[in-house]
């Protein structure tokens, strides 16, 4: 049937010879309005996908979900036996009909396509960045020298000793130089210069002209990375000169473009570590950022490139620490980073989380001199003040611990929701560097206040009902005009914040002291406070609202448009991912209901 369209998710994942097969197997059916399609708790010999008309997913009298035409239902019900809801016509509708044996040997064969059809958020999730990874290689092949790291051009005079450009090198954290001998120039390596000493018997007064190679293999900042590699093989090189303009501006090297393939993960600790100042740490920061896109764009899962970018960015900051605190700091200090960061859930930067609690009283002046160059840093590496100025510079966010813990005491007794925010904010805190015990006694002291408290905590959980998740009926609205606006999901606030403020309440209870949402969801199974299906099913939906989240940023970030930076566009998502959104958005609706019973948040 030539009128099905092979371009509709999750029908561009099938082969040719897939499609024909499919095709051959296609029937159409017609519904009137109000026609019950596919009944709840019921199989289906076919798979429904719209053509014509809509198709409303109702539970009971509840819409839950507009089906419009290139919209498919219901796999649950082929796949799993059972129609998760009730599928009715709402006007006269037509439907390409695929039979379910068709569709269950299409799964068996095609794992790609048989990741629209589970169950799992999760494993629809994994299947999908597995077809991104090929993406990336294309990407990466495709991508210009400017875009990989490469090592920029330092120059040496010919007449130079080898012995001076020894320590060039050395100075300058690099293996290889630029040699301008009169006219001409060339390129010495380390490689060059131990031969020229060990196997030729060079004095080390000798010219460096003498050790170095004039036939330099250069290409131009412009030209591809496929190119290079070509180069390299060609010539049999392990870096290249590069050009712009005619003038040498660097080498790249073949692990600069391996960097481009694998990210630099390996690469960037060295670089903090061998930082001797904030431009060296503001070009790390940089490169942090840079991976995060690189990762994602080669399918890597959302929550490994949290945990990577986490663990870049608390090494990041260390050094900083290091860099900008006075001895006095040093010694009795404990930086703290929170929020997202703390929980190791952020990738692309938002804003500063950021605390200083103090062992001991520290001379006023070398606070206040910590408290700018810290902040003033992160500023210049790209991290945004933070809007409700939970940072360093802030007296309340850097003070003794016996001060700060009096200060949680004022907040737990306030109870409100400026209050509670402050709290669920320091809740996340991790140690980046500094002794550890100064944040463990005041979380110790935090739970100890809410210990039992069952008001207290009613009113800390709370705070998750600040934002609305929006109504599967109300999505399923703005659905049915995809294509049509520009309607859109603010995925942190609809999803991600309920999930995170309600694991965060229930952690509290329990004096769950680890930070990551994901462990403590499983902390909670482990207390019998979760059931572990629904656990999984819990840290799915977080995975699914990070990753959609992440896209979103990286879209906003290309438009300098960061005020977006977590709204979901949903005419620019496909069927399959407005399936998973759906799903995810359930999950949530499920565990505001268990945190309003267990907390009785109706009485407030």
């Amino acid at each position: 049937m030539q009128g099905f369209d092979i371009t509709n998710p999750p029908f561009d994942r099938l082969t040719h010879l897939e499609v024909e097969e499919l095709r051959a197997e296609l029937d159409i059916g017609y519904f009137s309005p109000k026609e019950v399609i596919v009944s709840h708790g019921r199989s289906s010999d076919w798979l429904h996908v719209v053509i014509k008309g809509s198709v409303e997913a109702r539970d009971g009298s509840t819409v839950q979900t507009v089906l419009g035409p290139m919209d498919s239902f219901d796999s649950r019900a082929v796949v799993h036996g059972a129609a998760g809801e009730d599928y009715v016509a709402a006007e006269e509708t037509l439907c390409h009909l695929i039979p379910r044996p068709v569709i269950l040997d299409l799964i068996h064969r095609n794992p790609a396509f048989a990741a629209f059809f589970y169950a799992d958020v999760s494993r629809k999730l994994d299947a999908f960045a597995q077809q991104r990874k090929a993406e990336g290689v294309e990407s990466v092949l495709r991508a210009r020298v400017r875009d990989a790291r490469y090592r920029t051009a330092v120059f040496i005079d010919g007449g130079a000793t080898i012995e001076q450009a020894g320590h060039c090198m050395k100075d300058n954290d690099i293996n290889s130089l630029f040699v301008r001998d009169g006219e001409r120039i060339g390129v010495v390596t380390g490689m060059n210069l131990s031969k020229a000493v060990v196997l030729r018997r060079l004095p080390l007064e000798t010219p460096v002209r003498e050790a170095c190679q004039f036939d330099v293999v250069s290409m131009d900042l412009d030209d591809f990375v496929f190119e290079a590699l070509l180069l390299m093989t060609k010539h049999d090189k392990r870096r290249l000169a590069i050009r712009s303009n005619s003038h040498y501006v660097g080498f790249l090297e073949d692990i600069d473009i391996l960097g481009l393939f694998a990210g630099n993960s390996q690469l960037i600790p060295g670089r903090i570590e061998r930082a001797r100042g904030i431009d060296d740490l503001a070009g790390a920061a940089r490169d942090i950022q840079a991976q995060v896109e690189r990762l994602h764009r080669q399918g890597l899962k959302i929550e490994i490139i949290a945990e990577m970018t986490s663990d870049l960015n608390r090494r990041l900051l260390t050094q900083l620490f290091g860099m900008t605190a006075p001895p006095s700091i040093r010694e009795a200090g404990c930086l703290l980073l929170m929020g997202s960061e703390g929980r190791g859930e952020q990738t692309i930067r938002t804003d500063q989380d950021n605390a200083i609690l103090l062992a001991r009283d520290v001379p006023a002046a070398d606070l206040a001199q910590f408290r700018e160059a810290f902040s003033g840093a992160l500023d210049r590496f790209g991290f945004p003040p933070c809007p409700g100025d939970v940072m360093v510079g802030n007296p309340i966010w850097s003070q003794s611990l016996d001060g700060f813990i009096r200060q949680l005491k004022a907040w737990v007794l306030r109870g409100d929701a400026e209050a509670a925010m402050n709290i669920a904010i320091f809740v996340d805190a991790v140690t980046v560097a500094g002794s550890a015990d100064s944040l463990t006694r005041a979380k110790e002291a935090l739970f100890e206040l809410m210990r039992g408290e069952a008001v207290l905590l009613a009113r800390f959980a709370s705070l998750g009902e600040t934002f609305a998740t929006p109504s599967l009926g109300l999505l399923s609205a703005i659905m049915s005009s995809v294509g049509a606006g520009a309607d859109g999901i603010d995925i942190k606030k609809a999803g991600t914040f309920p999930i995170v403020h309600g694991v965060r309440t229930l952690a509290i209870e329990k004096g769950i002291l680890a930070t990551p949402t994901a462990v403590r969801i499983k902390a909670l199974v482990e207390a019998g406070s979760l059931e572990p299906a629904f656990g999984r099913d819990l840290t799915s939906a977080l995975h699914a609202f990070m990753e959609f989240r992440l896209r979103s940023q990286l879209r906003a970030l290309h438009a300098r448009t960061m005020q977006t930076e977590s709204v979901v566009r949903l005419d620019e998502i496909t069927t399959v991912e407005r399936d998973i959104l759906r799903d995810a958005l359930r999950i949530v609706r499920q565990f505001r209901e268990i945190i309003r019973n267990r907390y009785n948040l109706g009485a407030f």
